[in-house]
């Protein structure tokens, strides 16, 4: 199957729809399955589940339905955000290679498109297409928070190569990821900002030790990689030396947009993190509550949820690509996604009753609501804060004064930091 890059959407739905009939198979599970990082798979079914991934991704390839929005020199099809939403809306209810979609795809694969060398696009693009690459962002550090541009990971040139040293931390999927894309410090005698520089390397090779972190639910998704005497080629330096910072506030912009991205693939009606409204009705049927006006209520508000973030998410991507918008303003649709998965994880816990906190494995749809409330501000922090999120729409979309600092014009190296980071 190929695709023309004037194909109209009438007959690509057409196209996709065969396709997606024909090859792919119906979404697993149930609601129940699909939580905040659920530790539900062992370590051998997690990573079938990842080639699964791939095999999809590799189909969607071959089938003409990748990189929809890529350009065809990097093995895209060159079309428009609306023939991606016009697969998305045919993938309803099917599977899809979701753990390749972020941040494989954006952020990473969109800083290489727009920051990438040619060399650098002709490499990785069609791999990352073709599902033969999975790519996670090395960028939040341990005591870092949110101050991305704080990095202490170093990056020292030799010749040409550059040594990396530090440890970057909360990177999800890094133990079965095969790329990481890397920000570190390249001169401590300018402000934190001018001293930046982006990486790519790949993450299973000596001097790259990743250790997976254990969540309070069993999870172990979450790693922490330390980085020592790693050599990185010059030629996988993402742009210009200590200009990481223009590269990083690019990067903020796509990983705020994560699966509002036209480069992602996503069903349609999919809930972030797993936490739909539309799961919402089964967990109240299970209970016996669909008879409740309180928790018809709750359902309702978790259909508006949906809702509300569909348009919204909807406008923003139509204001960035028509430039009517920032492109600061995908912070708007974080900050609201943010707020809205961790209300939906509340709603699902309050439709529960008593067992959203005692279940066992037979209670279906009503297990392990308590551990998803539990787990629930994990959609406020992964992707950026919500708290990063308002400030850059107070700031770079509504134009408010910008919040005061007192190391804006200090040397990096001169800045306080506890003793263990000295």
């Amino acid at each position: 199957m190929t695709a023309d890059a004037t194909e109209d959407l009438e007959s690509f739905r057409e196209r996709a729809r065969s396709f997606v009939r024909a090859h792919l198979r119906p979404a697993e599970g149930s609601s129940s399955s699909a939580g905040l990082l659920r530790a539900d798979k062992t370590d051998e079914e997690e990573l079938a589940a990842v080639a699964r991934d791939r095999e999809v991704q590799r189909m969607l390839f071959d089938a003409g339905l990748a990189g929809i929005c890529v350009p065809t020199a990097y093995g895209g099809r060159g079309l428009t955000p609306a023939h991606q939403h016009v697969l998305n809306d045919e993938l309803r209810d099917h599977e899809h290679p979701t753990r390749l979609q972020s941040p494989t795809f954006t952020p990473c694969m969109a800083v290489l498109l727009e920051f990438g060398t040619e060399e650098q696009k002709q490499r990785h693009v069609p791999a990352i297409l073709r599902g033969e690459e999975i790519w996670m962002q090395f960028l939040s550090e341990p005591g870092g928070g949110s101050d991305v541009a704080g990095a202490l990971t170093t990056a020292v040139r030799d010749g040409d190569e550059w040594v990396l040293n530090g440890s970057k931390v909360w990177t999800t999927g890094a133990w079965w990821s095969d790329w990481g894309l890397c920000l570190a410090r390249t001169n401590w005698d300018v402000p934190k900002h001018r001293g930046l520089t982006v990486f790519m390397l790949p993450i299973r090779q000596a001097g790259i030790d990743v250790h997976r972190i254990e969540m309070l639910n069993g999870s172990k998704e979450f790693c922490q990689e330390f980085l020592s005497d790693v050599r990185v080629p010059d030629r996988d330096r993402v742009g210009e030396v200590d200009q990481g910072w223009t590269v990083g506030t690019r990067w903020m912009v796509h990983e705020r947009m994560a699966f509002n991205s036209p480069l992602v693939t996503v069903p349609l009606g999919s809930g972030h993190a797993g936490v739909s409204g539309s799961s919402m009705a089964a967990i109240a049927a299970a209970g016996g509550r669909l008879d409740d006006p309180l928790a018809l209520d709750l359902i309702g508000e978790a259909h508006m949820l949906d809702a509300v973030g569909s348009a919204l998410n909807r406008r923003i991507g139509e204001g960035i690509a028509t430039g009517t918008m920032s492109d600061q303003s995908s912070a708007i649709g974080r900050l609201f996604a943010g707020f809205a998965s961790a209300r939906r994880t509340t709603i699902g816990f309050e439709l529960a009753g008593a067992a959203g906190a005692a279940w066992t494995d037979d209670d279906g749809e009503l297990a392990e609501r308590g551990n998803d409330f539990l787990m629930r501000q994990v959609s406020c922090i992964g992707g950026g804060t919500t708290e990063m999120a308002a400030n850059v729409v107070s700031e770079r979309v509504l134009g408010m004064p910008r919040e005061r600092t007192l190391d804006r014009d200090v040397a990096f190296r001169d800045v306080p930091r506890s003793a263990s980071h000295s």
